[in-house]
Order: structure tokens, then sequence, then C-alpha cells
């Protein structure tokens, strides 16, 4: 007769979980913002193994479809996995070969329902998204967090970018931002992050995408001043810190 006891194979067996329970390799903030003739976005190319900045030329912003441009913080291998995931959708969609394409909206409906999916299944892709593109004159530009709760705005940020960076774009960001306006804002916004996020590499790349299509920089690094007296001697002041 058969034992009714769990066999230890079973308890231990390697294929029993197969999701992201904790995120290793990790990017941190994404910012976009709407300007004159589309969508800019900025993203550096550090990828933290823990608190370890282990890889140093990660590019996490991509082009999707024809109209849309994705950037992402968070787990890169789920990133990789919602990028082969838009693979499909895409091909699926080209496959139709009916003169039409997803546009930025569309692909953003998407990921909410994706994230959202995940999250109920108690498998969440560890991301937060940021989704921008043009199509027929119309700017989009949204983001979605790992749990799918998202949003459209005229300019969105991921990470500490929510808290460091976008009250810098509430300040200064308006509707008829030429392309180096823009491209000199983000550049304010990352090197703010950059001072004062630990997961931060000083290098970076812009994208941007008009009706033309998408366009990412080559990597670069931004010109830093360390020599403030704040940076200097960060305990002056700060009783009982160490």
């Amino acid at each position: 007769m058969e034992s009714n006891q769990a066999k230890p194979g079973l308890l231990c067996n390697p294929e029993a979980s197969q999701r992201t329970l904790y995120p290793y390799v990790t990017g941190t903030s994404v910012v976009a913002l709407k300007y004159k003739d589309g969508i800019l976005m900025a993203a550096d190319m550090g990828g933290s193994y823990g608190s370890t900045l282990r890889y140093k030329s990660v590019e996490r912003m991509k082009p999707i479809g024809k109209h849309s441009l994705l950037g992402a913080s968070g787990e890169i291998s789920d990133f990789q996995e919602l990028l082969r995931y838009l693979d499909e959708l895409i091909l699926y969609d080209n496959m139709w070969d009916d003169g039409n394409s997803l546009g930025p909206k569309e692909v953003h409906n998407y990921l909410t329902r994706v994230m959202y999916n995940r999250r109920n299944k108690f498998n969440p892709l560890w991301n937060s998204l940021v989704l921008g593109g043009v199509k027929k004159g119309q700017k989009y530009l949204g983001m979605v967090s790992m749990i799918g709760v998202n949003f459209e705005d005229n300019h969105v940020a991921t990470g500490f970018g929510n808290h460091l960076a976008r009250p810098m774009l509430r300040d200064e960001w308006h509707e008829n931002l030429t392309f180096e306006e823009g491209v000199k804002l983000l550049e304010k916004c990352m090197r703010v992050l950059l001072y004062r996020d630990r997961s931060a590499v000083n290098k970076l790349q812009i994208s941007k995408i008009t009706e033309e299509g998408v366009t990412i920089s080559q990597p670069y690094s931004l010109k830093t001043f360390w020599g403030f007296s704040a940076f200097e001697n960060p305990t002056l002041g700060a009783e009982g810190s160490w």
C-alpha cells in the first residue's frame, strides 16, 4: 500500500516555484516628459545586484512597434520577459497586415492588464514602466506600477525620480518645450538623482520619439560637482550620527 506521507522529492522539487520571489538585478529611475514634437525619456545604465552596482551597460529603454517607446525600472529579467510579451503582441498585430498598427495608448492599456493580472496571481513582474509615444500627431505618456496602478500625465518618473525629479518637472515643464530645453531639463533631473540615489550611475541615455520614429542616444556622462560642503561633511551638526 502506498504511504500517504509527503515524498521528499516533491517537497524540494526545483520546478515547484518559477516566479520572481525577490528582485535581484534592478535598474533605478526612469524620467520622461512631453515636449513640442514628441516624447523625451532618460534612464541611466546601471544594474544593481542588491546594493552592488554590478552592471553598468544595461539598456532600459526600448522601441515598441512603430509608435511607442518603453522604459523600465526594477528587475531586469522581468523587463526582458515583458519585452517578449510585447514582441508577440506586435508580431500578431503585424500579421493582420491591415494598414493599421498599435499606438501608445493601446500598448499602455495592454501593459496595465498584464501587470494587474500578474499581481492577482501573486506572481508580479517587479517593474515600474513608462510608456510614451506619438501617433497621428497625438502625444501620449503614461506609467504603470508593478501592481497595475497607472495614469497618464505630461511628465512621469519611476523610483526615486517620483520624489526628486517630479517637483522640478512641475516647476519647469511647459507645453512648448523645445528638444534642447527638454534634454536640459532631463539632464538636470538625472544629475540630482545621481547625487542622491545610491543606485544611480553616471552613464545615461536619452531617447526621443516623434512621428518620424525612435532615436536613442549613445551612452554619455554628465558633468558633476562634488565639492559641496554638505557632501564633504554630511554628518556636521547631526547629533549622534556616525
